[in-house]
């Protein structure tokens, strides 16, 4: 009998070490699904929410993390559209940006049984293989923000390349208006694989040809704020006279850094709305940001996947999802 309790447990912590980085277990319900009823529990390396509903669809929203404000409300929309088409969602992506982390959490989604992933990939390639073999075995995927080098049915993203530009445009404005038409700019972007940011990047870049200002070489923070900030304070040492922020985590580090250096000539433009960025934005140590809409990108991945759940043909569609600039 010992030995069989002693087997029955060690079974169970084999199971309970195979589920780190990314949890693929039964989803935490909505208040309104789970009334009188516990929570199920969170997995300590990655965030898992969900709305249950009476359908049998299951979709796992897998985005780069689970921390920053953006792909909470990513979240909010698909859980919104996920309560009004009967359908269930599992939010399941890592706690930082991983790329094992991730691939992990598409495995753990096939696994699961759920027969939809919506992803926002880390980047173009490393998450590609589980990709293919998830939709090998039926899974249908859809991307949000930032695809993978892998056919979907649909992509619900921001026109990045276009808002990098305008961001450009923005600081560029900013700074002429203050008698300054040249001086080195620099760049704080995630790395130099996310489709998104990448793309920002280039526009951000091109809203410069032909004038007089110095482009510096990019530096990467993995979209951390602590990291950005300790990046933008060596540009700020190097005397810029602008910084871009690439993503909310860059963003927030440059405003952070230009705070702190005291120095309010400098120009900081960024990506993304959080309540840190905008209470930067308020109290003039950056000039604006480039808001997404990570609402309308889950809810139109939620409706595009029962849509391609349903038989519907979606053809690959990219629908862009647009920006607006934020400023005081």
């Amino acid at each position: 009998m010992k030995k069989k309790l002693l087997a029955m447990f060690s079974c169970a912590a084999l199971l309970a070490a195979s589920i780190t980085g990314c949890s693929s277990s039964k989803p935490a319900e909505s208040a309104a699904a789970s009334a009188g009823s516990e929570a199920a529990p969170t997995e300590s390396a990655a965030e898992t929410t969900a709305t249950t509903a009476s359908g049998d669809v299951k979709i796992a929203l897998i985005t780069m993390d689970s921390i920053d404000q953006h792909w909470v409300t990513l979240n909010d929309g698909a859980q919104k559209a996920a309560e009004e088409l009967g359908v269930s969602v599992t939010f399941m992506s890592p706690n930082t940006k991983d790329d094992a982390q991730q691939i992990e959490c598409v495995n753990n989604a096939v696994a699961g049984g759920y027969q939809a992933i919506i992803v926002a990939a880390n980047g173009p390639d490393a998450i590609s293989s589980a990709l293919k073999e998830a939709a090998s075995s039926g899974v249908k995927i859809v991307y949000v923000d930032s695809p993978a080098n892998v056919d979907a049915e649909a992509t619900f993203s921001t026109d990045n390349e276009a808002a990098g530009k305008t961001a450009g445009e923005e600081m560029i404005k900013a700074l002429e208006a203050a008698g300054v038409t040249s001086g080195k700019i620099g760049i704080v972007n995630v790395n130099a694989a996310t489709d998104s940011t990448v793309k920002r990047e280039n526009g951000f870049r091109s809203a410069f040809d032909g004038k007089g200002y110095e482009l510096m070489e990019t530096q990467y923070g993995e979209g951390d704020a602590a990291k950005s900030q300790t990046i933008a304070e060596n540009y700020i040492t190097q005397g810029v006279v602008g910084i871009f922020g690439c993503n909310e985590g860059s963003t927030t580090g440059t405003g952070n850094a230009i705070k702190a250096s005291g120095n309010s000539g400098i120009v900081g433009v960024g990506f993304d709305k959080s309540d840190a960025i905008m209470n930067l934005i308020n109290d003039g140590y950056l000039l604006c940001t480039m808001a997404q809409n990570p609402d309308v990108m889950g809810e139109e991945g939620v409706k595009a996947a029962v849509k391609a759940l349903e038989g519907e043909s979606l053809g690959g569609a990219v629908q862009d999802t647009g920006v607006s600039v934020l400023t005081k």
